[in-house]
């Protein structure tokens, strides 16, 4: 027994270990110091053979997206201002990954955060905001981005909070600038990288990328894309779409406008199409922003030289759209999606759901800043705590 047992430790400490990061992974003493250095991986099987496609998986944040690094520089920004104070109620305006990257940072830091947050966005964001800890406020879809940014600076005059105001706070590309960018850099020292195709929400990591690549590598076309029913960059008026997270009804000022060379729009279809492929293709399973932004990189390809390297941003996971057309609606019926047809069906029969018990049990009380009458389904869809 005791030989057997000594071959066991003698192979196991003499056997050379299957390449894995994991294994370099330090020890640290918070979340919030695992946020970054995500990683870059190569697209296999739906990238056009003459070319070399690669994307940056910011999923791997610990809250999910690549909002985690937006969150944590502009908290990290106003504590070393003295703009926040300690246990200070923070408050923003967000689709969702914002609003649960900032929970997530409030969380670990110990500030109170409150979301505001158009109706229309999915239900999973608003449940992992509430899991966080945060609060929800609700807006009406029709009042667009434009009325969830003017609900959260009421908040904060109101109530003396602190409004981050990530659509115009320098420090959300100024930390693409040092972090992502630098990661970009430093994974393509002494390699090709021909394209960078990232699209836009804010615009921190769009400009903040796209200015350092300009920099250290000015050879790199800079590629945007915004949905093609709402592209504001090419002089489009706003449109409703399915991208979310992109393209609100405004350019924020952060968004350096002259930092791309080129603009490829996609469609919601396009968007969802790719991003099932990811998944089932190349078992990256991300959400619709990241298929859009697939989908772009994926026009590029076709007419970029051989030889080609390309790389996209890919923003989030899938699974905070598993309510959304992304999961629930099959390809035949996109088309109805696209339209309006089957968005206003659907919107008519959900408003005659009941409300699960278990809904009833896990959010007590949930109430809308929404003007005007609910229907019960946009009753269900509330996941805030106490609002303010």
């Amino acid at each position: 027994f005791f030989c057997c047992c000594c071959f066991f430790f003698f192979f196991v400490s003499t056997t050379p270990l299957p390449p894995n990061p994991c294994f370099k992974m330090p020890i640290v003493d918070s979340i919030l110091h695992t946020i970054g250095r995500t990683p870059i991986v190569r697209v296999n099987k739906i990238a056009p053979k003459h070319v070399s496609m690669f994307v940056k998986v910011e999923s791997f944040n610990p809250g999910g997206s690549v909002k985690d690094r937006l969150a944590l520089a502009v908290i990290e920004d106003a504590e070393a201002k003295g703009l926040l104070k300690p246990g200070q109620t923070v408050v923003e305006a967000t689709s969702g990954n914002t609003g649960v990257a900032l929970a997530m940072v409030c969380a670990a830091k110990g500030y109170p955060f409150v979301a505001t947050m158009a109706d229309s966005f999915s239900v999973e964001r608003r449940l992992l905001m509430r899991a966080y800890g945060a609060k929800v406020v609700l807006t009406p879809k029709a009042e667009r981005g434009t009325g969830m940014v003017n609900k959260a600076k009421e908040l904060a005059t109101q109530n003396g909070w602190f409004w981050t105001q990530q659509f115009d706070n320098p420090a959300n590309p100024a930390y693409h600038r040092q972090t992502t960018a630098a990661e970009i850099l430093s994974d393509f020292a002494g390699r090709r990288l021909d394209y960078y195709v990232s699209g836009w929400g804010t615009g921190g990591t769009l400009t903040g990328v796209g200015q350092m690549l300009r920099l250290a590598r000015p050879d790199t076309k800079i590629v945007t894309s915004e949905p093609q029913q709402a592209a504001m960059l090419n002089g489009s008026a706003w449109a409703p779409h399915m991208i979310q997270g992109w393209t609100p009804d405004f350019l924020p000022s952060v968004l350096d406008t002259q930092v791309y060379h080129e603009n490829q729009p996609v469609t919601d279809q396009e968007a969802i199409a790719t991003a099932r492929e990811l998944a089932s293709k190349e078992g990256i399973f991300c959400g619709i922003s990241s298929g859009a932004t697939f989908a772009a990189a994926l026009k590029v390809a076709e007419r970029a030289p051989e030889g080609s390297t390309i790389l996209a941003m890919l923003p989030d996971t899938g699974e905070r759209y598993l309510s959304t057309p992304l999961i629930t609606i099959t390809t035949t019926t996109l088309a109805k999606w696209y339209s309006g047809e089957l968005f206003l069906a659907q919107t008519k029969k959900s408003s005659s759901c009941a409300r699960t018990n278990t809904e009833r049990r896990a959010f007590p009380s949930e109430r809308s800043h929404a003007k005007g009458g609910h229907t019960r389904a946009a009753r269900m869809l509330h996941s805030t705590g106490n609002d303010p």
